[in-house]
């Protein structure tokens, strides 16, 4: 990677799960420190640790405000969101999906997911991708989906 290529600090997976963060080996004490040592979660990003948990937390709230129009449950729960990258300049990418390819908000929802994410302080802008690679299953929500929709 140059240095014109922002770094990137992913979280991957649907919810329900924890979300993991990259974290950067162990160096020697000369090098680059690790996360646990109060180092950056991906080695020479410019984000510490605890701003990007927090810029993480503050997406995934914002996330959790866009419903589709025809399930009572949030798109995050329902496990539509496949990943969500953040790089040094607080650009955000996301890769979704829809429970159908057919869904009639398909045109919409990705802007709402943009919406959202921008609303976020902090966030320099979002760019939202949908995916059908690998397609939506009942499998990828969480207990609170399932709960809201009366699935147990």
């Amino acid at each position: 990677m140059d240095e014109t290529t922002p770094q990137r600090d992913r979280m991957d997976g649907a919810s329900g799960a924890d979300s993991e963060v990259g974290s950067a080996s162990a160096e020697p004490a000369s090098g680059p420190k690790s996360v646990a040592e109060g180092g950056t979660p991906v080695e020479g990003s410019s984000l510490s640790k605890e701003e990007l948990e927090q810029l993480t937390s503050d997406i995934v709230a914002a996330i959790k405000t866009v419903y589709d129009p025809e399930i009572p449950a949030d798109i995050y729960e329902l496990g539509l969101i496949y990943k969500i990258d953040v790089d040094d300049d607080r650009n955000v990418d996301v890769l979704m999906t829809l429970t159908a390819p057919g869904c009639p908000v398909a045109g919409d929802m990705p802007i709402w997911v943009e919406n959202a994410v921008n609303s976020v302080p902090g966030v320099s802008g979002t760019r939202v991708e949908l995916t059908f690679d690998p397609p939506w299953e009942m499998g990828r929500m969480s207990d609170e989906a399932r709960l809201a929709l009366n699935m147990f």
